[in-house]
């Protein structure tokens, strides 16, 4: 029983997370003000395409996950559930919210959607269902070529943002504050929602491919090589007990033992 409660909070704690993020993404489109690589990417599709940015977004995560296959990642439920909504939750959105004027409701609205990006972050990235298909693509680089974490996704993002940019879509102060924000924001956010914190082992995912992803910078390698390796954090609580625990008495010598024998 205490397994299907907790299976139902990660399920909705996945779905809710995704709509979320698309969400946010389309505040901070409607805001005007410069949006993060990966949308600016998505921008520049749909102004040349005439596609709607959801949709272009939906698309890219599909082809983003084919990237996958060299690199010998293996999607999870997350990874999937990532592509159909996001993208979805994202043109919703934007057929309801009109574009923001004025320069003081355009920062509150970019700030609200950088807000809320994170909170979806954590809500997705902590019900550990797998990776999303650009964060999977960055870890995999990762696990595959050895490149640091920060390295694989200076190097994605920034390429998708030129891509993006000689396209026609926005770059700005948004994209530099959605740069600053995310990470930091995304830090708090995660220890809160984590379905595994306080020790809890109870949904402790059944194979690489539902190991979470880090979001951004601190995301975890889905490699299968890694699936043996015990957790970081069951090693540092291991240590932190070693340390507290009181030392053994010594043995003090009997009688008998420290005796000269009889002449």
């Amino acid at each position: 029983m205490r397994l299907d409660i907790d299976m139902t909070r990660r399920v909705l704690q996945l779905l809710i997370g995704l709509v979320l993020y698309g969400t946010g993404c389309a505040l901070t489109i409607e805001a005007g003000l410069g949006v993060d690589p990966w949308t600016v990417l998505a921008q520049g599709v749909s102004v040349r395409t005439g596609i709607g940015i959801g949709w272009v977004t939906n698309v890219l995560g599909f082809l983003v996950l084919l990237l996958w296959i060299p690199l010998h990642q293996r999607p999870g439920v997350g990874t999937i559930a990532n592509i159909l909504l996001v993208g979805t939750s994202l043109q919703a959105t934007l057929t309801v919210v009109p574009p923001v004027t004025g320069p003081f409701a355009q920062v509150a609205v970019l700030l609200s959607g950088i807000l809320l990006v994170a909170i979806a972050s954590g809500l997705y990235i902590g019900a550990r269902f797998g990776p999303g298909p650009r964060d999977g693509l960055m870890t995999g680089m990762h696990a595959r070529l050895g490149w640091p974490i920060w390295t694989c996704r200076a190097l994605v993002e920034i390429s998708v943002l030129i891509i993006g940019w000689i396209l026609g879509g926005t770059v700005g102060i948004g994209t530099v504050l959605f740069a600053v924000l995310i990470g930091p924001l995304v830090h708090v956010a995660l220890p809160l929602l984590d379905t595994q914190r306080d020790g809890k082992r109870s949904t402790r995912p059944t194979s690489d491919a539902d190991a979470p992803e880090a979001h951004p910078a601190d995301a975890r390698p889905a490699d299968p090589r890694l699936a043996d390796e015990p957790d970081a954090t069951d090693e540092c609580e291991e240590s932190a007990r070693s340390t507290l625990r009181p030392p053994r008495a010594a043995r003090r010598p009997r009688a008998r033992d420290s005796a000269a024998p009889a002449s």
